[in-house]
């Protein structure tokens, strides 16, 4: 298993989203301050809780880059896995001040909202910005099995949707200017960052459940009976049982057992046993593999596999 795979590209995925997350959140708070924009705070609010997070994932990412130790025999994987809770409660903060401040204008206290161009302008930036670095890391987070990431590239995913309805909102501030009877749409900003904390609650739930899992060390979906089902096609391979599966950030650690043919030769065990950690790791990639040999003896039969074809 390779420890540290892929450092480089993870810190400037990273680095690119600290720096796109600067950017985003000063802009929408001067925008947002001069407008009286709930939708557009909000949504400052949510990219200067992106910047904090991205900050957490530069540092998760370099950090469980390091190799094991003895005080971390399974390396520093598990890194990221805190790092995406931190993040999912940092998104569950957020959307706590945005539904009181919305609940509150909601309910009486008007703020002039002044949609102007370059509110609209603002949002359009902080869509393009939010899809191209979304790409990126989901990109990043696939090549190296990130769950740091790949939980920031979920989280600029669910800003694309939320700056889209942050628009929705100001488009009805500006019909409510237009139509003075239409009046009820200068609701339309609050209502809109309602649906923004709707969103942001959403991806925080899934975020907080794919890292309680990883913390818990639970296995990848149909991971372990596919490997059982590869394993046992080796023809020397009597039966694949116990298999276990868990990550640690990037990193797949497998424990499973085989039963083999008690009489066949130590030699030819061991090659048995390298063809499946073989099997395994080309299943998961760089899986750190660890095959615990059963044997047994059928009566009246010939070993399993005591021919050439036992080479590994």
């Amino acid at each position: 298993m390779k420890f540290g795979a892929g450092q480089a590209e993870k810190r400037v995925a990273a680095l690119s989203s600290l720096a796109a997350a600067v950017l985003l959140t000063a802009l929408k708070v001067i925008v947002g301050l001069w407008s009286g924009s709930l939708g557009i705070l909000a949504e400052a609010a949510h990219s200067g809780i992106d910047f904090v997070a991205s900050l957490v994932t530069y540092l998760a990412v370099r950090l469980a880059g390091k190799p094991p130790d003895p005080g971390h025999p399974y390396g520093h994987g598990k890194v990221e896995n805190l790092s995406a809770l931190f993040e999912t409660l940092l998104l569950l903060v957020t959307c706590g001040w945005i539904i009181k401040e919305s609940l509150h204008r909601l309910a009486g206290a008007g703020v002039a909202v002044q949609a102007s161009c370059w509110t609209f302008g603002v949002m359009a930036v902080s869509i393009a910005v939010d899809v191209s670095r979304s790409r990126m890391l989901s990109r990043v987070a696939a090549q190296y099995r990130s769950q740091a990431l790949e939980a920031d590239a979920l989280n600029f995913r669910a800003d694309i949707w939320s700056s889209a309805v942050v628009i929705v909102g100001l488009l009805g501030v500006r019909i409510a200017a237009w139509y003075p009877e239409l009046g009820f749409f200068q609701k339309a900003d609050a209502v809109a960052a309602l649906l923004v904390a709707g969103l942001v609650i959403l991806v925080g739930g899934r975020l907080g459940l794919r890292t309680v899992e990883g913390l818990m060390d639970a296995s990848p979906s149909g991971a372990a009976e596919r490997i059982k089902a590869q394993v046992e096609a080796i023809a020397e391979v009597m039966d694949c049982h116990a298999v276990r599966v868990r990550h640690s950030g990037p990193h797949y650690f497998v424990d499973l057992h085989i039963t083999l043919d008690g009489r066949l030769p130590l030699h030819v065990a061991h090659a048995v046993t390298e063809q499946v950690e073989h099997v395994v790791s080309e299943a998961l990639p760089d899986a750190d593999v660890t095959v615990h040999p059963e044997p047994t003896v059928v009566a009246d039969d010939p070993p399993r596999g005591a021919g050439p074809s036992t080479a590994a």
